[in-house]
């Protein structure tokens, strides 16, 4: 979980003013994929903005892998009554609502997000991010020097009568190897992190400790007893609670 306490420079374009309402973004593909070594260009990704207080930091949830925003509906909702925050879920590229494109990097969501966030005037924010979602989190935390505080039947979708994915399964595919790694950085960033795992998972191997406490320095290691890779799902009480302990 990652809170930002700088703001950046606006990128060009704009995604319209901030509002609380539901933005879809019809599904539809790039018109070409990023050019060798050039930055990617970000896409403008559906989400869903719940109303808030402006004072508070708004939480953002990132989806883990062939997942969508809907994830979170209920824990979003929750969150949004019990804090009195904004709070916003987010499909990633290739994901749910949002545009499909060839490019599926981490650097590619990263860049994403980097768009939507100050237009939406979501900066300072947290982010909360479920394994593909949390690299995210932890890439854009890393890239932009900002400090950190304190399944598969929803991706079909009917289309002129014949159901086809709604998930981009060939760009998933090709980039599979880079989703399951994490793009080498040799910066590391100086603010507090939550790392929350799920007891009986084996995604975070304890030899995978060494390279983030070099990478995040304050980063803290909590974990859920009987829940697996999806801690939200499984103990939902739990993770809201680590979630709302993590906002003080």
């Amino acid at each position: 979980m990652l809170r930002w306490t700088r703001a950046w420079r606006l990128p060009h374009g704009a995604l319209g003013a901030p509002g609380s309402s539901f933005s879809r973004v019809p599904v539809a593909p790039s018109s070409s994929g990023s050019r060798e070594g050039a930055e990617p260009r970000p896409l403008l990704l559906s989400y869903k903005l719940l109303d808030g207080e402006a004072a508070l930091p708004a939480v953002v949830f990132l989806h883990g892998l062939l997942g969508s925003k809907t994830n979170f509906n209920s824990i979003a909702k929750a969150l949004a009554q019990q804090t009195g925050r904004r709070v916003l879920t987010v499909d990633a590229r290739n994901h749910g609502d949002s545009p499909h494109s060839p490019d599926m990097s981490y650097e590619a969501m990263s860049q994403d997000l980097q768009g939507l966030l100050p237009q939406l005037g979501l900066v300072p924010c947290v982010l909360v991010g479920h394994s593909m979602g949390g690299k995210t989190a932890m890439l854009l935390a890393l890239q932009r020097d900002m400090a950190v505080r304190q399944f598969l039947l929803t991706n079909l979708v009917e289309v002129g009568g014949r159901f086809t994915w709604r998930v981009n399964l060939d760009a998933l595919t090709q980039h599979l190897d880079k989703i399951m790694a994490f793009p080498l950085q040799q910066e590391s960033y100086p603010g507090p992190t939550l790392f929350l795992l799920g007891g009986n998972s084996k995604f975070v191997h304890p030899s995978h400790h060494p390279e983030i406490m070099r990478l995040f320095p304050r980063a803290q290691m909590q974990t859920v007893p009987n829940a697996g890779h999806w801690v939200h799902a499984d103990r939902p009480q739990d993770f809201m609670a680590a979630i709302r302990g993590f906002l003080v």
